[in-house]
């Protein structure tokens, strides 16, 4: 008689089909957005349509404090959003995840020119910190509220979810997706990049977009 496979056996399989499905098509698809959506924010940041208004600190802020070390986190929300694209499951599901995607970036990106926000100046010396130095001096202090980095995290979170429940994963993957997306999401504020009242309201807005 043959033994049935390992449960771990049979979802690395499966994993493999859903990621090579499409293949291509998902890769330039999400090359193709991510320069799109560059090209759209830092517009958008270098032509806001009234005065920039300081976005206040509160006590989340206080309570997270200043840490370097979480800018890997931050960075890694890329990779995050890619996977979404990676698990569509078809082309149906790949367009739909775009066209919501595309969607939540819109509706942010008219708040940010229609109401221009920045973070304070936390006095920090960014030479100390190499790799942030760089992405302060490209992506300065505009475009705060709502953070599209909260709002990518947690509308992708929702998605991996789903996907990953329908690959029948184990729990610890499940609860492995959502500690990612609570460190991508925490990371926003630990990098100085948002102030928490940022990061609450581009959450709200990714799983208010997740949830449509």
């Amino acid at each position: 008689m043959h033994g049935t496979a390992p449960a771990g056996a049979v979802f690395v399989a499966r994993l493999g089909r859903r990621i090579a499905a499409l293949f291509a098509l998902k890769m330039f698809s999400t090359l193709g957005a991510v320069a799109l959506f560059f090209y759209a924010y830092f517009w958008v940041m270098r032509h806001p349509l009234s005065a920039m208004t300081v976005m206040p600190l509160t006590w989340i802020d206080d309570w997270i404090g200043f840490i370097p070390a979480a800018f890997p986190l931050y960075a890694s929300l890329w990779l995050y959003i890619a996977l979404g694209t990676a698990l569509a499951r078809d082309i149906g599901e790949l367009a739909a995840y775009g066209a919501a995607a595309l969607a939540l970036g819109a509706v942010v990106l008219a708040l940010f020119m229609l109401w221009p926000t920045k973070v304070p100046d936390f006095g920090i010396d960014w030479s100390l910190h190499p790799a942030m130095a760089f992405m302060k001096s490209v992506d300065v202090t505009g475009n705060a509220c709502p953070s599209l980095h909260a709002a990518f995290c947690v509308f992708t979170a929702a998605v991996l979810h789903q996907q990953l429940k329908s690959l029948d994963a184990a729990r610890w993957l499940l609860a492995g997706n959502l500690l990612w997306g609570l460190g991508i999401l925490a990371s926003t504020v630990a990098t100085r990049q948002h102030v928490a009242l940022d990061a609450i309201a581009g959450a709200a807005l990714g799983g208010a977009t997740a949830g449509a």
